[in-house]
């Protein structure tokens, strides 16, 4: 199991605004800063970090309640500055109810949010 999950991005800024608006319909907020590196979760604990760096291009893949959380996770994405990596949908070949949508956030990591129900 997972504690949490880091990853450097290049412009801190622009990233931290970037994470606040489109992990916001997964339920994920700002939870700490320590200079220029951030906590972002939920139920109390920040499991994904950013910090300045060198961005080295990873995926993280976000839990979503339902179909309608992954399609508005893609949406407002998108209006923050990230780019369509792959429209929310049916993901058969990972299995028969895999249904996600993915986005390059501003250092081209690859963010997806899943369904599996």
């Amino acid at each position: 199991m997972l504690d949490h999950v880091g990853l450097q991005v290049s412009d801190y800024k622009k990233s931290k605004k970037f994470y606040q608006r489109a992990l916001a319909p997964l339920g994920y907020e700002l939870m700490m800063e320590f200079g220029e590196a951030a906590g972002f979760g939920k139920d109390g604990k920040p499991d994904f970090w950013i910090a300045k760096g060198k961005a080295q291009s990873i995926h993280v893949a976000f839990a979503a309640a339902d179909h309608a959380t992954v399609d508005k996770f893609h949406k407002t994405a998108l209006s923050s500055g990230g780019k369509d990596n792959g429209k929310p949908g049916l993901r058969k070949e990972y299995h028969p109810k895999y249904y996600g949508a993915f986005i390059h956030d501003p250092d081209g990591h690859n963010i997806e949010a899943v369904c599996h129900t």
